[in-house]
């Protein structure tokens, strides 16, 4: 990186020297208005203090003056080039402060200098403080940049990586983790930061409840197990709705679990029935929406998806995902399904995995807390509302599903 200074009438003739000497990539860091040392610079023209930089090396042996060569070898390289420029800057302020105070003798007196001077010593004096700021801001940046670079060779990295937590939300942790002042351990500070971060919903178990998600969640089997927490355990009157007349037996599974729990049940393959079917079931307690998955990139089909759910006037929409889903895929589902505004979700399949940080992964990812996760395929135990602290553990490791 090189960094030059210029005196020139305009700012117009700084640009024009800055691209001819360090090219069109050169940046301006500073500039400020002075007048020329010395006695006689009390009354001449001001001129333009212009100081700029470059991050070329090849340009290095054609600038011989003015000039702070610094080897290129990454951003901290650059910013820190910067910073010293600053610092050098810095001190010429000082020094012509010094330089530049108001002469005693002659025909000039003290007011006279004072009042010649007094408001560019107020324009340098706020410069300089401008310059201060601008440097904290690069030590920040420089030390941020380095924390990023140890954070990826620390033990605590390495062991939330196993976590199969996503690498944005690892360092999201560390960084909470390093703002803890708390006198504690690590293990016990990373608890703390997972327990501000894991969020789980006071579930609203009335009303009409409408579960949303891609194909081959566990949408279907998650119905018929709340189906039979509520109506089993809870004792609570339960209506069934499927809207997924697309897949192969969806129908007939769900029709064979109301069955069992002698429940209603109505299929709806229109908005138009999906009224009627919601009306017909106004007596029950819970009415249990079961909807067709959808690929989260089909835009077409998730706003047909939203004119049934719109009809049920629900507002307890919960968006399913697997635990098991790569975490590259967890945004665009996300991102796919917004549109439908659920406001809870439940994980699926924890049984199908040995590590558990997707459960955070998703959680952060859809900015939304989390209601149920299910275990296991075995209807209706295997679904839980699981508590932070429980989920925290499953994260750690602590505990295990199976």
């Amino acid at each position: 990186m090189i960094i030059k200074k210029y005196i020139v009438n305009s700012m117009n003739e700084a640009v024009t020297r800055i691209r001819y000497e360090l090219g069109k990539d050169a940046v301006i860091i500073s500039q400020r208005k002075i007048r020329k040392k010395g006695f006689t610079g009390l009354f001449s023209k001001k001129v333009i203090e212009v100081t700029a930089a470059v991050d070329n090396v090849d340009k290095a042996a054609e600038i011989t003056e003015g000039k702070f060569k610094i080897p290129h070898n990454s951003v901290k390289d650059s910013l820190e080039a910067i910073k010293k420029a600053m610092d050098v800057q810095m001190d010429n302020e000082n020094s012509l402060g010094k330089l530049n105070s108001p002469v005693t003798s002659g025909k000039i007196s003290k007011e006279a200098a004072y009042n010649i001077d007094k408001d560019e010593y107020k324009k340098e004096d706020n410069l300089i403080k401008e310059m201060r700021e601008m440097k904290n801001i690069l030590n920040a940046i420089v030390k941020n940049n380095g924390n990023e670079n140890s954070n990826h060779n620390s033990e605590l990295y390495k062991t939330l990586e196993k976590y199969d937590l996503e690498d944005n939300v690892i360092e999201e942790i560390i960084n909470r983790i390093n703002l803890e002042n708390d006198e504690i351990e690590e293990m016990e500070k990373l608890k703390k930061v997972l327990g501000s971060m894991v969020e789980v919903s006071e579930i609203n178990e009335e009303g009409v409840i409408v579960l949303v998600g891609p194909t081959g969640v566990g949408k279907t089997t998650t119905i018929a197990k709340l189906a039979g927490r509520f109506a089993l355990i809870e004792k609570k009157k339960i209506g069934l709705i499927t809207v997924d007349t697309y897949r192969i037996g969806a129908v007939e599974q769900l029709k064979t679990y109301a069955d069992i729990m002698n429940i209603p049940f109505k299929v709806v393959f229109s908005i138009k029935d999906m009224e009627a079917a919601v009306e017909s079931m106004r007596d029950c307690d819970v009415v249990l929406v079961d909807t067709t998955g959808r690929s989260s990139k089909n835009k077409m089909q998730i706003s047909e998806l939203r004119a049934f759910i719109d009809k049920t006037h629900s507002e307890n929409l919960h968006l399913v995902m697997s635990c098991t889903t790569k975490n590259r895929d967890i945004k665009s589902i996300v991102e796919g399904y917004k549109i439908l505004n659920y406001n809870n979700i439940i994980i699926t399949k924890l049984d199908e995995t040995t590590t558990y940080g997707s459960i955070l992964n998703i959680l952060k990812e859809g900015k939304r807390p989390l209601s149920y996760v299910s275990i296991g395929q075995n209807v209706p135990d295997d679904i839980k509302a699981l508590k932070a602290e429980e989920v925290i553990n499953l994260i750690t490791g602590v505990e295990s599903i199976c």
